[in-house]
């Protein structure tokens, strides 16, 4: 298809361990910063990207001297054809192997040597030579790279930015790894999530679980910038998409969910308390003080905890003297931290600050049903769940609620993944859990004792991966990061940001200064295990567009019967 491609330029110089250099022959605005090119040489057809454009002059003075106003503008034009220049900073990516010219005798020759082995794009391990032509890439090349858009698994998640070609993610290939969907507060991150999770659904090989801090995902919505309404995904997928409710009785914009979540109080453990060492301000004596309530009450150490009185001081006769003096209460912190050997002061700081989470609402001694075990099932069944904190949306419900309940979600994998390898029962189905605002959970301090940090570093042999939202993606532990395949990741102004979402990717000096220059809204770069190599894109709109083409695209002819009723 290279009679379709618009050649700009020449190679001229570069090596493997830096970018090629082209010589444009097309004027420089008519090549952008994250173009996708192709390079022909042979045999051989090299795909890169556009990092950079470079000013350049045979002699320094030829740039310096205005020769367009001293000259007529032919004379003019051929002299900046032949002294001044542009050159194109190609960041190689892949290479294939495109054999002879088809219907020639050499190439049937290779059709007969390559056999069944089809040649596929694979890592550059060598350099084009002097003057290969440079092309900017067609709607072929795109395809051939990144999937056709009617392939099975393959979801368009925008289109190129010079020619606007569709550019897919294998979704298949995404949900083998943990991911990340990044920018700065205000480029979209909602949005492209949202058009992630409606791919992810329709494709239906994994169930999603979204841990929906501030209410976005469920129900209709209204964009905060633009007032226009926000489709849920609840809307779309009405079966599929359970919408639960934080607390009993819970409403979400004032809609009805599917069913509530309440926690027991025997579901708390002590390493939920621990997990909020920083949010409740808790001591370093905390964890002895948790031991020894585990030790007097087992299980019930919670519902005990928070019947016991702090403070309460009661008279009694002095056996000696027989006067009246004061001493803790029976059912008193105090007379529960002497009578086991705990520091008083101590546990009744502890009983004070765990004020704030006896107080949850959503936390009750006898829920009206087992809605953990309803979450876990609707997962386990292929359905999704979205989990709305309504109200409570505090950093300490979400990290308490979303902590707890993907422990359990955790063992729940665990146990059906080793049944599966060892007594061959039922395949576990993939899960993604879907993390917002995920430096509160994974940062330095608390990664080490979050559910999510394992789950990044090991539980995909359990079947299970995160995707993690975040604005600040340098305050996620670097260990987390580097477990992430897919990086999607919209305009970021912080140097720490860029940083973190490039770090581990080949190339990524040069692709620095591109992510910093996306635009604000609508552009993200594609990163990551998961895409074959990075590429700026026009991200697609979440509209009713989209919608059509999402549904309808794939929606059989029974099941628009069966959605009507018949």
């Amino acid at each position: 298809m290279a009679e379709n491609k618009k050649e700009i330029g020449y190679i001229v110089s570069g090596g493997l361990k830096e970018s090629f250099s082209a010589r444009l022959t097309v004027p420089a605005n008519e090549v952008q910063e994250g173009a996708f090119v192709t390079i022909e040489d042979g045999d051989w057809l090299f795909y890169g990207l556009a990092t950079d454009l470079q000013l350049g002059a045979t002699d320094p003075r030829f740039a310096d001297e205005q020769s367009e106003k001293r000259f007529p503008p032919q004379l003019a034009n051929a002299l900046h054809g032949q002294t001044l220049y542009t050159n194109l900073e190609v960041l190689p990516a892949l290479m294939l192997e495109r054999g002879p010219e088809p219907g020639s005798p050499a190439y049937a020759d290779w059709l007969k040597k390559i056999g069944d082995n089809t040649p596929h794009p694979i890592p550059v391990k060598t350099v084009p030579r002097h003057h290969s032509e440079v092309r900017l890439a067609n709607e072929g090349d795109i395809a051939e790279i990144f999937g056709k858009p009617d392939e099975d698994g393959n979801f368009v998640i925008g289109y190129t930015r010079e020619q606007g070609h569709p550019v897919c993610v294998n979704l298949d290939k995404f949900v083998q790894r943990s991911s990340g969907v990044f920018g700065a507060t205000g480029t979209g991150k909602s949005f492209l999530t949202r058009l992630m999770l409606a791919g992810l659904m329709q494709r239906g090989q994994a169930s999603v679980l979204v841990l929906d801090m501030h209410n976005e995902y469920g129900f209709d919505d209204i964009a905060s910038d633009t007032k226009n309404a926000v489709t849920g995904l609840k809307t779309k997928f009405k079966s599929r998409v359970n919408v639960v409710g934080l607390g009993g009785g819970a409403t979400i914009r004032g809609q009805v969910p599917d069913f509530n979540l309440e926690i027991a109080m025997s579901d708390i453990s002590t390493s939920d308390i621990r997990l909020l060492t920083r949010t409740l301000d808790l001591t370093e004596t905390t964890p002895t003080t948790l031991d020894a309530l585990v030790h007097s009450f087992k299980g019930e150490w919670f519902k005990q905890f928070s019947l016991m009185l702090n403070g309460k001081m009661i008279e009694v006769e002095d056996e000696k003297t027989g006067k009246a003096k004061k001493v803790p209460h029976p059912d008193s912190v105090a007379a529960w931290a002497i009578e086991n050997g705990v520091n008083v002061m101590a546990a009744e700081a502890l009983h004070s600050k765990l004020g704030q989470v006896f107080r949850k609402p959503y936390i009750v001694e006898k829920p009206a049903a087992d809605s953990v075990a309803q979450i876990i099932h609707a997962l386990e069944g292929g359905r999704h769940v979205i989990l709305s904190f309504g109200e409570n949306e505090s950093d300490l419900d979400y990290l308490l609620v979303s902590n707890l309940l993907t422990r359990k979600i955790r063992n729940a994998w665990e146990k059906k993944t080793n049944e599966f390898r060892t007594h061959g029962k039922a395949e576990p189905r993939p899960l993604i859990i879907v993390v917002e605002e995920a430096h509160k959970l994974l940062n330095r301090e608390m990664a080490a004792q979050t559910t999510f940090a394992t789950i990044a570093r090991e539980l995909r042999k359990y079947y299970v991966t995160l995707l993690i939202v975040d604005q600040r993606p340098s305050q996620i532990y670097d260990e987390v990061m580097s477990q992430l395949g897919t990086r999607i990741s919209g305009w970021l102004g912080d140097e720490d940001d860029i940083h973190a979402v490039l770090s581990g990717l080949a190339g990524r000096e040069a692709l620095r200064g591109m992510l910093a220059r996306l635009q604000p809204k609508e552009e993200v770069l594609l990163l990551g295990w998961g895409v074959p190599m990075p590429l700026p894109v026009r991200s697609r709109r979440y509209d009713e567009k989209f919608w059509k083409e999402l549904l309808g695209k794939s929606k059989s002819e029974a099941q628009s019967l069966k959605e009507l009723g018949f």
